[in-house]
């Protein structure tokens, strides 16, 4: 890689990974674990030969999996990191919950939490000795927080990108997109012990390029589609509202115990976010400065304009100041 791309150009995913990717991928060791509940936890695992490295562990957001993450696990452990990288219960490779696989779905929020638990005290330090670092995206930046929260100080320091902090709601208030929420879930534990979608979602459907609202790569969003196209093991429908009802709480819950992060985190901020709420990004970057200046420096979110949600897939301009500023921030915390 030139000195001009410290990081792989997007025009190099035309067709397919470049064979540099998918060679370094096979070196991978790829295993599971058992989570709660028996749950089968699968993981990718990338260690340098060199033994006194940093590690960096990947928090994957809902509906993805490892095998999404091959071209920033690249670029990360070319620049010098050990990487991990989870797939959470009811998604990626990871075990399913209920009958209909597709429905993205969790018992109790606080699962996933206790699964990553385990796979940094049970495999990521086994291997590794130093504390790790955390780069976790959307529903992984909630995880990642809850996680930090709950062991204050098993992280060296942590990355958050467009984290599940709130819901974007579009036009509808918050409280009454929370109500329906609330009668929705009320009302499927009356009728069914089946989960039901909530209103609008349905089954696994790929999404045009021109509709998407997570990349404005053409290149990174084939490449996706493509994946999940051609592994159906890894492909996840929408929501229940079981799964929404868990992760309001948890949300809830991260705010309540702000003072618990006692970890150094940066929050990268997708300028044009319609997924997930960016006002509760701002509201928690300003709270966790109050309580650990060492946090969101400033008070604020490290906003890049213009990006969608998916920071890491995005477009080179987007990508490679995500990328970047997070390898920067682990420096910073070394």
């Amino acid at each position: 890689m030139s000195k001009y791309h410290p990081f792989n150009p997007e025009e190099n995913l035309k067709d397919k990974l470049p064979d540099k990717i998918t060679y370094f991928w096979q070196q991978g060791l790829f295993d599971s674990f058992s989570g709660v509940g028996e749950v089968n936890i699968h993981y990718a695992q990338f260690i340098q030969k060199q033994t006194d490295l940093q590690t960096i562990v990947v928090v994957p957001g809902r509906c993805e999996s490892y095998l999404k993450y091959q071209e920033l696990a690249f670029d990360l452990y070319h620049q010098g990191y050990n990487i991990f990288i989870i797939d959470h219960r009811g998604q990626g490779l990871s075990g399913r919950l209920l009958p209909n696989r597709e429905k993205g779905y969790v018992t109790k929020f606080q699962h996933y939490i206790d699964d990553l638990q385990c796979f940094i005290e049970d495999i990521v330090t086994q291997q590794c000795s130093e504390k790790p670092y955390l780069l976790a995206h959307s529903m992984g930046g909630a995880i990642a927080t809850r996680f930090m929260q709950n062991f204050p100080y098993t992280i060296k320091a942590a990355v958050i990108s467009s984290p599940m902090l709130g819901f974007y709601s579009a036009l509808i208030p918050q409280n009454i997109a929370k109500a329906l929420v609330t009668i929705k879930l009320r009302l499927n534990n009356i009728i069914s012990k089946t989960p039901w979608y909530f209103i609008g979602q349905k089954n696994y459907s790929s999404v045009s390029f021109t509709e998407n609202k997570l990349t404005h790569s053409k290149h990174r969003y084939r490449h996706f589609v493509d994946l999940y196209k051609n592994n159906k093991r890894i492909q996840l429908g929408g929501v229940t509202t079981h799964w929404l009802a868990e992760c309001i709480a948890a949300q809830k819950e991260i705010f309540a115990q702000i003072s618990q992060l006692k970890t150094p985190i940066l929050l990268l901020q997708a300028g044009s976010d319609t997924v997930v709420c960016q006002q509760a990004q701002n509201d928690f970057c300003q709270q966790l400065y109050a309580s650990q200046p060492q946090s969101c420096p400033g008070g604020l979110p490290n906003r890049i304009e213009h990006a969608y949600h998916e920071l890491f897939f995005e477009t080179d301009d987007y990508r490679n100041q995500a990328v970047a500023q997070s390898i920067a921030w682990f420096k910073q915390h070394n």
